[in-house]
């Protein structure tokens, strides 16, 4: 059963990894075999994700990208062409978030959450696709979501907005891809520790235990608890999935708000 989700052979780039999620992504898809392109715009930390990957025994490479500016995707994804092959696994992982009233949210932070999570997400996966189709070669493209795509808190607009407008994307794409045999996905993480929260989560305060409280597992999520779904769309295992999002969340869902 585990060679199911073995990934040898596979070129993947992972957004937003010179960080939290996104290192933990690219570290476990190096694991099963892929090789993988780190892609952010940090580039010191990405070398250091890089490194860490190579110790394990895994092959990376480094690429600067900023996913809201399409001209630094299309000439990382060159590059990524050139060094390690074409990119036939992307895991979208690159998003911001500002926490702010909506009555304060100003055009530049609306716009800059949406041209990181949802345009961004959007320049690469297309750019990403159409050298697929033109290679014509399968591929796998995941999504990453947030179960606040379904659900709502206050002074996060701009990113309860991305994040939702990021599912319905997922489904378009899986609907017109199919027909290349491009599978599109997405996990919908709920509360996880990572550098974007980690203040909130690592100071004790009413909202902070009250949001704990509200999850049924009564804790957050540890970033290995996203690994196996993460495996599971990214392989074979799921060869038969396209335009679905998995939520992992600890039950928050279920849970009243």
């Amino acid at each position: 059963m585990n060679s199911l989700f073995r990934l040898d052979g596979r070129i993947a780039l992972v957004t937003g990894a010179s960080s939290g999620l996104g290192a933990h992504f690219a570290t476990i898809l190096a694991d099963a075999g892929a090789v993988v392109a780190l892609g952010a715009r940090r580039h010191d930390r990405l070398l250091n994700v890089a490194e860490n990957i190579k110790m394990r025994g895994g092959r990376t490479g480094v690429f600067e990208m900023d996913v809201s500016i399409p001209e630094s995707v299309d000439s990382s994804l060159n590059q990524i062409e050139s060094e390690l092959g074409t990119v036939d696994l992307l895991v979208n992982n690159a998003g911001v978030a500002i926490g702010q009233n909506a009555l304060d949210v100003t055009e530049a932070d609306w716009d800059a959450v949406i041209n990181t999570n949802l345009k961004g997400a959007w320049t690469v996966a297309q750019q990403t696709a159409k050298r697929l189709v033109a290679a014509e070669r399968s591929g796998v493209i995941i999504n990453i979501a947030s179960i606040l795509a379904y659900r709502v808190a206050k002074g996060v607009s701009p990113y309860a907005a991305s994040k939702a407008a990021l599912v319905q994307l997922t489904k378009s794409l899986a609907l017109e891809w199919a027909k290349h045999q491009i599978r599109v996905n997405a996990i919908a993480p709920g509360y996880f520790l990572t550098e974007m929260n980690n203040d909130f989560f690592t100071t004790k305060s009413e909202s902070r235990d009250a949001l704990i409280k509200n999850i049924p597992q009564r804790r957050i999520g540890k970033p290995e608890e996203l690994s196996g779904t993460l495996l599971l769309l990214a392989s074979d295992a799921s060869s038969y999935m396209t335009g679905s999002t998995i939520v992992v969340d600890g039950g928050h869902m279920q849970a009243s708000i």
